[in-house]
């Protein structure tokens, strides 16, 4: 049987958290040599590098990110067993870790993530964003429970990962007032020439986008494209252009960005999915944003 020393880990976790020898050693009360040997030992009973040097500074490797989240879960446990067995009363939530593909808009998100945001959910949630081919690794390596992208595993995928269909929702373009006002009287072919701020090229939407441009035959004037939704909503907040959105979230994005309906293109629909290396999802804070999205989100439309 192969058996860990915790000790060494210790080493490890408190150089990793600490960021560096110096105020890890000082913290322990022992040398830099001492520490670097204890966490050379450990590396080399599990046979991976856990840091790398970048320059005087040392960085936690891919495999060391993995150990430090496992070694952060092991001494906080240790701490709550601490502190139930002399009498003080423990309640840990749930942790819910969910990755963010990039391109999925945030308000959609929070609508998305609204059951494990009540004040009476017993969940921790973390939320990390990313591209979804790092998420999936990410995924693949067990440091997220679940992954929301606006479209399934790639066939080429090297992550094996099932995909839920949370819902679609077809897209609405909005803008400043008087912009929506002079786009919808004639709208689509009033976006001829129309200032609109666009996904990047290459992206889904952005492919969807200008199939249907050449399929109604206009040019709309592409004043700003960027990858982050929330930004391009920014931009059209501040007078700059129309900025398409999912339609089941579009009066929440008028609202808070102070923008009107420009017009509905119900010929775009665009699904959305929870990831998970599960087949049947089990988690129930997953459960309940699985449920919810089908039956009060999207159902909606």
């Amino acid at each position: 049987m192969e058996w860990l020393n915790y000790h060494h880990l210790l080493y490890f976790w408190v150089v990793a958290r600490e960021g560096g020898l110096a105020p890890a050693g000082k913290l322990l009360r022992l040398s830099h040599p001492t520490l670097s040997g204890q966490i050379r030992k450990l590396e080399e009973s599990l046979g991976v590098d856990l840091f790398e040097k970048r320059g005087r500074r040392l960085e936690l490797t891919e495999l060391g990110r993995v150990a430090f989240r496992y070694a952060d879960e092991i001494f906080g446990l240790g701490k709550e067993m601490m502190d139930v067995l002399r009498g003080r009363g423990v309640h840990r939530p749930e942790r819910l870790v969910v990755g963010i593909s990039d391109v999925v808009p945030k308000l959609l998100v929070r609508t998305l993530l609204g059951p494990a945001l009540e004040p009476s959910s017993a969940v921790q949630l973390e939320c990390r964003e990313d591209r979804l081919d790092r998420l999936l690794g990410d995924l693949a390596r067990h440091e997220l429970d679940l992954v929301i992208a606006d479209m399934p595993v790639p066939a080429d995928s090297a992550v094996k990962a099932y995909n839920h269909v949370l819902g679609s929702s077809d897209v609405t373009l909005v803008g400043p007032a008087k912009l929506a006002r002079e786009l919808g009287r004639e709208f689509p072919s009033s976006l001829e020439g129309a200032p609109l701020l666009l996904p990047l090229e290459g992206s889904l939407l952005r492919r969807h986008l200008d199939a249907w441009f050449t399929t109604i035959g206009v040019r709309p004037r592409i004043v700003a494209q960027a990858e982050d939704s929330a930004l391009l909503k920014v931009f059209a907040a501040d007078g700059m252009g129309g900025v398409f959105v999912p339609s089941v979230v579009a009066d929440v994005v008028c609202a808070r960005y102070g923008l009107s309906v420009v017009g509905r293109v119900e010929s775009i629909k665009e699904r959305y999915y929870a990831i998970s290396l599960e087949r049947r999802l089990v988690h129930p804070a997953v459960l309940a944003i699985r449920n919810a999205a089908r039956d009060d989100v999207f159902a909606a439309r």
